[in-house]
């Protein structure tokens, strides 16, 4: 007799990679099969968008450098229909991509060339981002109010004086954190740990890339901001 109350097998996470090459695509996705993933990949930036939206993977390995339709113009158009995480992969030292793919949506980024176990890490780390923000979400209603900005978890909206503000998913994140954190100071470090599983070396400008993105969309000046504030030395404060 089967035993229908048995629990089901949990479905591996689903990674679309996005990559014209084709040696490379092969390579991650055996790597992350390995690894407990279930791997397909896109060659064609063209099609990229229509596979992104229609299959609705967990998470995208996007390469910005693609022929035809760049990386960067497929986030963007993803974005109006996918929620998911967007890993982007960069130009190594290019920090024109690190900025336009934060601009466009991306979650984190990698420079080429790609290190299996790091690209692993950042994938592990942006899904466990990703389902601790459901868990929380399928809990009751959790809302910061700091005045005129009103930050809600379960319905992961902004509103700033009653007007809805856009962020990104990587944007909300960092808002978040800094607003449930609000009085203290929180580093870089802190943040990078929080938010992309990794700690903060010194050079990388993911976060000051955001929080300056943030600021401008909150209506918080850059030059004297007054809601997210720089603590020199140490990181940034989120005035309660």
């Amino acid at each position: 007799m089967n035993n229908l109350s048995a629990t089901q097998p949990e479905k591996p996470p689903r990674i679309l990679i996005v990559d014209d090459d084709e040696n490379l695509g092969r390579l991650i996705s055996r790597y992350l099969v390995d690894h407990g993933f279930e791997v397909s990949v896109e060659n064609s930036g063209a099609a990229a968008v229509d596979r992104i939206v229609s299959a609705q993977p967990d998470l995208v390995v996007l390469d910005v450098m693609l022929p035809g339709v760049d990386g960067l113009t497929i986030c963007r158009e993803a974005r109006n229909h996918y929620d998911g995480p967007v890993l982007m992969l960069t130009a190594l030292g290019d920090e024109v991509d690190e900025v336009a793919g934060l601009e466009t949506g991306a979650d984190d980024y990698l420079a080429k060339p790609v290190r299996p176990r790091l690209l692993l890490a950042r994938i592990r780390a942006l899904l466990r981002r990703q389902e601790a923000n459901a868990g929380s979400a399928s809990d009751s209603e959790q809302t910061i109010d700091l005045g005129d900005l009103v930050i809600s978890a379960a319905s992961r909206t902004v509103l700033l004086a009653g007007e809805h503000v856009e962020l990104t998913t990587a944007e909300f994140d960092l808002l978040w954190l800094l607003a449930s954190n609000a009085g203290r100071v929180l580093t870089r470090d802190e943040i990078n740990s929080q938010l992309r599983g990794i700690e903060y070396d010194g050079l990388d400008r993911s976060v000051d890339l955001r929080i300056s993105r943030v600021r401008r969309k909150i209506g918080d000046d850059p030059r004297q901001p007054v809601r997210i504030k720089s603590v020199r030395g140490r990181g940034y404060l989120m005035v309660s």
